[in-house]
């Protein structure tokens, strides 16, 4: 989005509410923005839930044979296909962590993510007192949508509504970041900072797009990415020129990685 094309008055103010509540939606699935109610200082941390995706219960050596078909078919979610693939890697999660980071002024390490097959929680603020606010219901895009533009009002939806006896129990465990290194991409970087989160982002899209036209593997969008951050000029203090530049030049970049491995790779 670039606001820089909105002028200034109550229309600009109106469309920069409207998209951070949107962002907010993405984020914390709309439960409520965390610095709006108490005060930052105040929250211990935000647990982002995540379902695993498709291969949760997998083996890495299976993950890395993972085909298109495979990692489309979500357990819980109907989503876009890139979204889908992010699901899988657990990227979309990375990017959560980032845009809370910015969206609520909230530190890296207290930001965690936790994985919840069910799809229940979508997601907890923890106070410093130990207490958890969740905000919980059926997955499903919609709601989230729509309180996202209705802010701070909530409209009937003829959605699924939580039935607590027939939910009977949930789970919870930690994400292995091992079988799912998009994780720590994206806490590295946010520890970076500069445009780091630019070049992550931008490797991620030219990858997926890559893995979705069959040219690459499941393993390599983060083996891109990785490469990427590491060999991509470091800014620590962009500009949003900067940034557009950061942009072209890691899709540049990770295309022509994308061709070395489509090229030697036989699917």
């Amino acid at each position: 989005v670039e606001f820089q094309h909105v002028k200034p008055g109550k229309g600009a103010a109106f469309v920069r509410t409207k998209l951070k509540n949107v962002m907010t939606g993405a984020v914390l699935e709309r439960t409520f923005n965390p610095s709006d109610k108490y005060p930052g200082a105040e929250i211990e941390k935000i647990h982002l839930t995540a379902s695993g995706g498709p291969f949760r219960t997998w083996s890495r050596e299976d993950i890395a044979k993972a085909t298109r078909a495979q990692a489309l078919n979500h357990p819980n979610w109907s989503m876009g296909s890139k979204i889908t693939i992010d699901s899988a890697t657990m990227m979309n999660k990375g990017l959560e962590i980032i845009e809370a980071r910015w969206l609520f002024g909230t530190p890296g390490e207290k930001i965690q993510v936790v994985i919840h097959p069910e799809s229940i929680i979508h997601s907890m603020v923890e106070y410093a007192d130990g207490s958890v606010i969740a905000q919980m219901g059926h997955p499903d895009m919609r709601e989230a949508i729509q309180f996202a533009f209705s802010y701070p009002f909530r409209l009937p939806l003829d959605n699924r509504k939580l039935n607590f006896a027939e939910l009977g129990s949930m789970s919870f465990f930690a994400p292995d970041e091992e079988k799912f290194p998009a994780l720590s991409l994206a806490y590295e970087s946010l520890r970076k900072g500069g445009n780091m989160a630019c070049i992550m982002n931008a490797a991620n899209e030219a990858a997926v797009a890559a893995f979705l036209q069959e040219r690459i593997g499941f393993y390599d969008i983060t083996d891109i990415v990785q490469e990427c951050m590491s060999g991509a000029d470091f800014v620590a203090d962009p500009d949003l020129e900067t940034i557009f530049r950061t942009n072209e030049t890691v899709l540049a970049k990770a295309a022509g990685l994308i061709g070395k491995i489509s090229g030697k790779r036989t699917f």
